[in-house]
């Protein structure tokens, strides 16, 4: 259900690392529980974020939420798709739907973030 080669955070989002660059975006859940995504606010590019600082927000039916940086780094890019098809969360939350690509600063944050099996654990407690 969720890409064994991401990390997760307890607020849902997911990271994906490719040598000192990782694309961010919300986990399948996270859009599930939100419902449809109707707008998302993102960060200019050469915005620096720090690990858990929020990243942007976004905006369903239901709700309107944070998404928060799993790892410290700076926007290099942004999800253009997103103004045009913020739908794009639902359809394809691992995906499509990406929010940000990040230039990482310190690659040691990531042993804070959770495996995929690690996420699918902490996921049925949430459920029970």
């Amino acid at each position: 259900m969720h890409p064994d080669d991401f990390y997760y955070t307890k607020d849902h989002e997911w990271i994906k690392v490719e040598d000192d660059k990782a694309t961010v975006g919300i986990t399948d859940f996270a859009q599930k529980q939100l419902g449809d995504v109707v707008y998302v606010e993102l960060p200019k590019v050469g915005t620096q974020l720090e690990f858990h600082q929020s990243l942007g927000v976004v905006e369903s039916v239901k709700a309107v939420s944070d998404v928060y940086s799993p790892i410290s780094g700076e926007v290099s890019e942004v999800n253009q798709g997103l103004n045009d098809s913020p739908e794009l969360v639902n359809q394809d939350p691992h995906g499509k739907g990406w929010f940000v690509r990040l230039k990482i600063k310190n690659k040691d944050e990531l042993e804070k973030l959770m495996s995929a099996d690690e996420y699918e654990k902490f996921l049925e407690g949430i459920e029970d």
